[in-house]
């Protein structure tokens, strides 16, 4: 293993490697040996200060300034707050100004510094700890309050969800007993309405089968034949509304015979050619016979137009 790569080795010339040198060059910081000193100090681009090995970092390494490089800046001016050199004070630039040793003022900041740094490690730095460690349990416990709620939540939404189920299914319920009550009444006006059709049809029949035949007849057995159609109503009130049919007619019907009954008899001129009778009043009716000739009769058989 290379002994200069090595974590045992020791310090070596940083010029020629020989160990242990004797010698260190505080502004350079070069370790150096007897045999490469007088070398090193030839360097004249730079300032040397060659102290003993074990005495290296006692010698200030000032800084450079930056208008007379490569002069060190052994002061400080406190009104520029800038490190200056022996050629800036003699310049009108820092004239008036108060200055001080650059390490006095490097001193006065070091304390400055060393003070903030034991505020923040003994006051600000335990307080945010504090602070910090507070929001860490406020957030725990802020978590465990939203699933309280969060479970508080759920529960009354399942409340919430079976009543509302329980008054849809009631609703639903109700609309199926309204239906079928007024499906109930439909079916009854329906069965109603069938049974007054098919009468009405009977009676479309016999009087065609009257007026075919060559028979005498009156107005009243033409009422008889007729017979009546009862008036149809019928009211539903149910869940705020009501519904009413209209009725058959502007005043009921006589129900129908079940054989014709002779009220009055009425001679006419037609014998047995009578095609047609039509009424034209209780007192009064036509007659037409196959010569297609009406005339006006009332019932006590007076011809009364021709």
């Amino acid at each position: 293993m290379d002994p200069r790569h090595s974590a045992q080795d020791v310090v070596r010339c940083d010029v020629c490697d020989t160990p242990v040198p004797p010698l260190h060059c505080d502004f350079c910081q070069t370790n150096l040996c007897t045999a490469c000193v007088g070398e090193h100090m030839l360097d004249l681009s730079k300032k040397h200060q060659v102290v003993p090995f074990q005495d290296r970092g006692s010698t200030p390494n000032y800084p450079i300034c930056t208008k007379h490089s490569p002069k060190q800046c052994e002061l400080h001016c406190e009104q520029c707050d800038i490190p200056i050199c022996v050629h800036c004070v003699s310049s009108e630039s820092h004239k008036n100004h108060k200055l001080v040793d650059i390490y006095t003022n490097y001193e006065k900041k070091r304390e400055n510094l060393q003070k903030d740094l034991q505020e923040l490690v003994k006051s600000l730095s335990p307080k945010y700890q504090e602070i910090a460690n507070k929001i860490t349990v406020q957030k725990a416990d802020l978590s465990k309050n939203s699933e309280k709620l969060t479970t508080a939540i759920d529960k009354h939404g399942e409340v919430w969800h079976r009543e509302i189920d329980i008054i849809i299914q009631k609703l639903k319920s109700d609309l199926d007993e309204m239906d079928a009550k007024h499906l109930a009444v439909f079916n009854k006006q329906e069965d109603e309405i069938t049974r007054t059709i098919s009468e009405i049809t009977q009676s479309i029949a016999d009087l065609k089968k009257l007026l075919d035949s060559n028979d005498k007849i009156n107005p009243e057995q033409l009422y008889q034949q007729f017979g009546s159609l009862s008036a149809f109503s019928i009211t539903t009130e149910e869940h705020g509304y009501t519904m009413e049919t209209s009725e058959a007619g502007s005043s009921p019907l006589k129900p129908l015979l079940d054989e014709p009954r002779i009220i009055s008899t009425i001679q006419t001129q037609y014998h047995y050619s009578l095609s047609s009778v039509t009424c034209h009043s209780d007192e009064e009716i036509w007659t037409r016979g196959n010569n297609k000739m009406m005339s006006l009769y009332n019932l006590q058989g007076k011809l009364v137009k021709q």
